[in-house]
């Protein structure tokens, strides 16, 4: 049987989380017939495309437009525009649902924390929610932008470090991921032919309350326990963003599943070391799914089965990854098919740019 993870008081609580996605929905066949009539005119570069495309693990993804709009948007400034309207409607459907699930209203909330890497707003996505989801005008905001695949789990942690200096509170963490508006024409570089196949649109909130609030509603759910940032020297040019003209290239790097395998085991096992816990000791792992590569990477590392990550690697064939609301969709089916109370200890993890990860410890 495994340890109990200890609770320290001030611990805040997962109450719910939601994910709203993209309306139009295709089977992967479908999109990469359709992306691959805008990213490779060249016959030997679709050969490229479909062999990455098939080797995704990804059966079907939502998109925020339909698959035959794609080819009208002209330039950065389409695309961003329609990464605004798009990501409201969504961000604000996850939100409500969060929040009605945790039996809350928006005026309860007190502070919104928001993580985007797939379009620029400002006023923020955050702000353009606060009159239409009935937000009070006193909410405390914080528009995060550049962490992209790890901001899911590194926004639990950072609205935790919060909570556990306001107990009596509510926070919101929203993130908003349309990856198929950063999709670049004409690019037959293998980042953009790997990209275009494997990332989807979604978003998708969590809601969580102070030790305090918790206790006086009487919700259970996951407690946050301890939280740890790494960000490995040298990886800059690992993952991202390069920004320009057309909008958001991406940058990819082959090295990605390695670098998974050479430091997040490691890193892992000694955070915690730290909190007298081992590998074997965690009973629910809620992992970002990067990808078949980074999977099977982090499958070995950790020392873990299919088994243990299997509700990532659905996550990732049903939806394709979402950047930062990727692992916020396989911590809602976790809590599905695993509801809380227990006192397990469980995992949180993601991997982001340039080469970083956070872990966090959870007390289910």
């Amino acid at each position: 049987m495994p340890p109990t993870a200890v609770r320290p008081p001030a611990a805040p609580t997962v109450a719910a989380v939601a994910t709203a996605l993209g309306a139009h929905s295709y089977p992967q066949e479908e999109i990469t017939a359709a992306f691959g009539e805008l990213v490779t005119p060249v016959a030997k570069d679709r050969a490229l495309l479909e062999r990455f495309h098939a080797a995704t693990g990804v059966r079907r993804r939502h998109l925020a437009l339909p698959l035959a709009d794609y080819a009208a948007l002209d330039g950065f400034g389409a695309a961003n525009a329609q990464f605004v309207a798009t990501a409201v409607e969504l961000g604000g459907a996850a939100v409500g649902s969060a929040l009605r699930r945790a039996g809350l209203e928006a005026g309860d909330v007190d502070l919104v924390v928001s993580t985007t890497v797939t379009g620029v707003a400002a006023p923020s996505i955050d702000a353009r929610l606060v009159g239409p989801l009935g937000l009070r005008p006193d909410v405390r905001r914080m528009p995060l932008f550049g962490l992209g695949c790890v901001a899911g789990a590194a926004g639990v942690a950072r609205v935790a470090d919060y909570l556990v200096g306001h107990p009596d509170d509510v926070a919101v963490l929203l993130s908003v991921e349309l990856c198929s508006l950063t999709v670049q024409r004409d690019d037959a570089s293998v980042a953009n032919l790997v990209a275009s196949g494997l990332f989807g649109d979604g978003a998708a909130a969590v809601v969580m309350l102070g030790a305090n609030r918790a206790a006086r509603l009487g919700v259970s759910g996951p407690t946050v326990l301890a939280s740890r940032s790494r960000f490995f020297p040298d990886s800059e040019r690992v993952m991202g963003w390069d920004v320009g003209g057309s909008g958001f290239r991406v940058v990819l790097a082959p090295t990605v599943a390695d670098l998974v395998e050479t430091h997040v085991g490691e890193d892992t096992k000694r955070f915690l070391s730290d909190h007298d816990l081992d590998l074997g000791d965690i009973v629910h792992w809620v992992a970002h799914p990067g990808g078949p590569k980074v999977l099977e990477a982090l499958q070995r590392t950790l020392g873990v089965s299919d088994g243990a990550l299997a509700v990532t690697w659905d996550s990732l064939a049903a939806v394709g990854n979402l950047s930062s609301a990727s692992v916020l969709h396989v911590l809602e089916r976790t809590l599905e098919d695993h509801p809380a109370g227990g006192g397990d200890p469980a995992v949180m993890l993601a991997m982001g740019p340039g080469f970083c990860a956070e872990t966090v410890l959870l007390s289910w």
